[in-house]
């Protein structure tokens, strides 16, 4: 099967604008923008047989192209990164499956993405796959930390029988009341930004309407509920890696602090 790699990227952020173009700095001290480190985990990818970035920015397609990636220029119409993905597979057909590696995901690992392609390959009754992260406590209390500052730190997910995703949200979910050490295991998943899609599925997404669900929760993987579409969900294993999403200014540090940890 032929794997797609997209990383949707736009610079008109509502929470961070400019976002892409952020500088992060490494362990070794060089700074590389998000849309770089999230170029480079995505060619760490074993499999992938193409990676771009699709943006509608020419500030992101000049500088993206600057480091050596291909480019897709999307509409400026396009709601989500989902819509972006589609409009790029109608441009690049003859791929099996699609992957949107978020472009504010730079610290995903990547058998991340090794292991949901594997899992949409195995289910054939899934038409979009996403991966899971069990919380430790330390994860689970940044969650909620953030929360109670008023910010959205990740998204959590609830899924059933065979991975089936039930429901993703910003809150954290499920309620458990308790407090949990650091290392300790939890109930809780945090939904790695990360899809896969069968195409005719992504094809098939930007022409649904954006539901309640979506509008009040703002993550675009609620459309595909809404519509009645199957999400596996792949539980992943950190292996010893940490993962965070950068979405406020307040994420740089932590995710500094984090790359310098992983060395």
């Amino acid at each position: 099967m032929s794997v797609l790699i997209a990383i949707p990227a736009r610079y008109a952020s509502t929470r961070y604008p400019g976002k892409p173009l952020v500088c992060l700095r490494g362990p070794d001290g060089q700074g590389k923008t998000l849309i770089r480190r999230s170029w480079d985990a995505a060619m760490a990818v074993k499999g992938a047989d193409r990676v771009v970035v699709a943006t509608d920015d020419d500030r992101i397609r000049e500088h993206a192209e600057g480091f050596g990636a291909e480019v897709v220029m999307t509409s400026v119409s396009c709601r989500n990164g989902t819509e972006r993905c589609a409009e790029v597979a109608a441009k690049l057909p003859g791929h099996d499956i699609v992957v949107n590696l978020q472009g504010d995901a730079p610290l995903t690992p990547a058998w991340f993405i090794e292991d949901l392609v594997a899992g949409l390959r195995a289910d054939a009754d899934a038409e979009i796959a996403t991966p899971v992260l069990r919380c430790d406590g330390a994860a689970l209390n940044g969650l909620l930390a953030d929360r109670r500052a008023g910010r959205v730190g990740g998204t959590t997910a609830v899924f059933g029988t065979g991975g089936r995703g039930l429901y993703f949200s910003k809150e954290v979910i499920p309620y458990t009341g308790q407090t949990y050490a650091d290392d300790a295991a939890t109930p809780v998943f945090h939904h790695v930004g990360v899809y896969a899609y069968r195409p005719d599925a992504l094809a098939a997404y930007p022409g649904w309407d954006i539901g309640p669900l979506e509008t009040l929760e703002g993550l675009e993987q609620l459309r595909f509920l809404e519509n009645g579409r199957r999400i596996l969900c792949v539980e992943v294993e950190a292996r010893g890696r940490e993962f965070w999403e950068l979405n406020n200014p307040e994420d740089v540090p932590r995710i500094e602090a984090m790359l310098a940890r992983a060395g």
